[in-house]
């Protein structure tokens, strides 16, 4: 028995191909920009087997097989669900669907098991120092280590996605730092830069929650062009 959040099918932007996206419920860190506010708390959301949230799956199959695309497991935190999680990669690749993990890698540890039933990690590496990393999410980056070195022992392919913020993670130095992290893992098929936006903001609203950047607005699409030219260009 696992929490999720909502599942989203016909998905196009979590991995290659049509997806479905299940959405667990759950999440250790508190990031500032946040747009899924209402997974954090690992009490809420639906509880629902494996057996069951696999039927719903594999109704769209033949989108999967005809697209190339599969299952991603997003969040929230995957990875504070892992026996949930286990079953439920191990049980769509039995069935020949494709499997991805969209994860911050801050989860409880112990991820071999994880990683041999995942094809394809989506790594959403927050920040490029601890400092840093700490004050954008209220996490510890130590962790973010530990699941690179696991998954550099694993088989899996790295997407890595990082969210530009005005003022936060769009300054030079940190931007380097982050070329040499990713530069430490294996198997890299893509790097996403994500220009920050409050799509998200009405969520906090509607729970009460203070939304800790509501005075930085969403990224100049002009500026956030040339940054990128530049990132992918060194």
């Amino acid at each position: 028995m696992g929490r999720i959040n909502s599942l989203q099918t016909m998905g196009l932007v979590d991995g290659p191909g049509i997806r479905s996206v299940v959405f667990f419920q759950g999440c250790p860190l508190r990031c500032a920009y946040c747009h899924n506010p209402d997974t954090w708390d690992t009490t809420k959301g639906q509880e629902i087997t494996v057996a069951d949230l696999v039927a719903k799956l594999i109704r769209n199959q033949p989108y999967y097989d005809k697209s190339g695309g599969g299952v991603t497991c997003s969040g929230g935190e995957p990875l504070l669900q892992l026996d949930f999680l286990l079953e439920l990669l191990r049980s769509c690749q039995a069935k020949g669907i494709h499997t991805a993990l969209d994860t911050s890698g801050v989860g409880l540890g112990n991820y071999t098991e994880i990683l041999a039933a995942t094809d394809l990690v989506i790594l959403d590496i927050k920040h490029s120092d601890p400092a840093g990393f700490k004050a954008l999410t209220g996490g510890e980056m130590s962790k973010l280590e530990e699941f690179i070195s696991a998954l550099n022992k694993s088989a899996a392919q790295v997407w890595v996605r990082h969210v530009i913020v005005p003022g936060i993670t769009d300054g030079k130095e940190h931007l380097e730092r982050l070329k040499t992290i990713i530069s430490t893992i294996k198997r890299v098929a893509k790097v996403e830069l994500l220009p920050y936006h409050q799509m998200g903001v009405h969520k906090y609203q509607a729970l009460g929650l203070n939304y800790k950047l509501q005075d930085i607005q969403h990224f100049p699409e002009e500026k956030f062009k040339r940054l990128e030219k530049d990132f992918y260009s060194r």
